[in-house]
């Protein structure tokens, strides 16, 4: 009796876990389901956002700006490269409210130089063909227009407060143009946008390349990696806006100078394939369909939609997250800092991306290479300079080199995007609210290297794509004020050097 008794509750002890898996696995399928189709909602939205409203309002407010202020990108970019390098420091000392014009400005390049300088641009490449490269040089280049005009607004209407702290970014300059409800509601849209884009979702994917790539280079487990990363920057966002900049005016140029050393001598090695990975570039911009197939209008456009949202992702000129960074520079007058704005752009596009793409282009399309005919099997975006670079010095070397430049590059990222929304948490909060806000940030830094999640990736990039229409509406607001700094500050520099 015993024995069939104790039968009888083990089989019922199996169906009442039957059934508890079952009900579990059906939930589980729901709510899979559930995130499947959040996660195509957002996929599309994010592909009418970069396919038509980002290309027309990057290239539009570029073209607007570089028209109304008389190409102050090349009339003004010797003096700009004159005010980053002519009295270059590494130790700019602790200012005694905001950051000397060479600190905003690493701060700014931290939050542009990240993951899309690596993963980003080879994901371009490998969707949008190498002509790719070519549309992010166009839209780069109109692109110092704009964020030349986003750092003039920025210290055009920076406020200091009662503590001496100096506070500055869109929402400030959005409120100036529109001040009323209108305003408001564009200045609070643009907040929320930027603490989730930047502070929250984009942090969480910036560590989550960290802990894979360094994982995948030196076997340590993603969560020490994770853990790691976080516990460093809670210690940075403790010591404030100083210690960030101290940081960052030395970490940006170290971690340049490194991946611009290892590019060179990879391309040494691929020397003689330079010239046609260049010419590769220019045929694929305007003969797309060649490389990724499809029709030439979809093949166009699928190339010049990559090169403006990559490139957005990369320069960040129009989003409205660097002005953050340049309110806070001393210099006698906005436009000081504008031009020093706009060989950020320079330097992360037209350098540190460049070398990139033509690592990429010269050892996978160029001559011999895996993706000379196009797409080819197990080759991703996320592996494609580890396989420029393994090519050359070999994987475990190669894998590293990317591991360690991929850490820099996204940690500096973590930093700069940490503050940008800091700024708006305190905007729109107040002071009391920004120790939660970090502590959930660093939260969200150790969950990102640990998961892997398609749909927050997806959320970082329509939150980013969000944030340029209420930025670009309140440049066109404004543009009287760019112009007038570029026409008054410029030429006034011009001549009084020519005195």
């Amino acid at each position: 009796m015993k024995f069939i008794c104790t039968g009888m509750a083990i089989s019922e002890s199996r169906v009442v876990k039957n059934i508890l898996n079952g009900i579990f696995y059906f939930w589980r399928q729901k709510k899979n389901f559930g995130g499947r189709i959040m996660l195509k909602v957002v996929q599309t939205i994010n592909q009418y956002l970069s396919d038509y409203v980002l290309i027309i309002l990057l290239l539009g407010t570029g073209i607007f700006f570089t028209v109304k202020t008389k190409f102050v990108q090349v009339r003004c970019f010797k003096e700009g490269m004159r005010r980053v390098f002519g009295n270059f420091s590494m130790k700019g000392g602790k200012q005694e409210k905001g950051m000397s014009s060479f600190q905003a400005l690493t701060t700014a390049i931290a939050a542009q130089v990240g993951t899309g300088n690596i993963v980003g641009v080879s994901g371009a490449i490998l969707t949008g063909g190498p002509g790719a490269i070519f549309w992010m040089w166009i839209i780069a280049f109109f692109a110092m227009a704009a964020i030349y005009a986003e750092a003039v607004l920025a210290q055009e209407t920076k406020v200091v407060g009662e503590d001496g702290a100096v506070k500055g970014g869109p929402v400030y300059y959005i409120k100036k143009a529109f001040p009323n409800k209108f305003g408001s509601f564009l200045a609070v849209f643009f907040g929320l946008a930027t603490i989730f884009a930047l502070g929250f979702a984009g942090s969480m994917v910036q560590s989550n390349s960290i802990g894979e790539t360094c994982s995948a280079a030196f076997g340590i487990p993603a969560w020490v990696i994770g853990l790691a990363v976080a516990a460093i920057s809670a210690f940075i966002f403790i010591g404030g806006v100083q210690r960030l900049a101290a940081v960052c005016e030395k970490l940006v140029p170290v971690m340049a100078v490194i991946y611009l050393v290892g590019g060179v001598l990879v391309l040494v090695c691929r020397i003689t394939y330079i010239p046609e990975a260049i010419a590769l570039i220019f045929k694929y911009a305007f003969q797309p369909q060649a490389i990724i197939g499809g029709g030439f209008g979809y093949a166009l456009k699928t190339a010049i939609s990559q090169g403006a949202k990559r490139g957005l992702f990369s320069n960040e000129a129009g989003m409205g997250s660097t002005p953050h960074a340049h309110a806070l520079a001393n210099v006698k007058n906005p436009h000081e800092q504008g031009v020093v704005a706009m060989i950020g752009v320079f330097i992360d596009t037209f350098v540190v991306l460049n070398m990139t793409a033509l690592v990429v282009i010269s050892c996978l399309y160029a001559g011999n290479g895996v993706l000379a005919g196009g797409a080819a099997e197990g080759v991703s975006k996320a592996n494609m300079v580890q396989l420029a670079y393994s090519g050359i010095i070999g994987e475990v070397a190669g894998n590293g080199f990317v591991a360690i430049c991929l850490f820099f590059f996204a940690f500096s990222t973590i930093l700069g995007w940490n503050y940008f929304g800091k700024v708006n948490v305190e905007y729109l909060f107040g002071k009391k609210a920004v120790p939660v806000y970090s502590l959930v940030a660093v939260v969200f830094i150790f969950l990102g290297s640990c998961l892997s999640n398609d749909l927050v990736w997806e959320l970082s990039d329509m939150f980013n794509q969000l944030m340029v229409i209420p930025n670009t509406i309140a440049l066109f607001a404004l543009s009287g004020i760019v112009t007038n700094c570029a026409k008054k500050y410029s030429f006034k520099n011009k001549d009084d050097k020519a005195a």
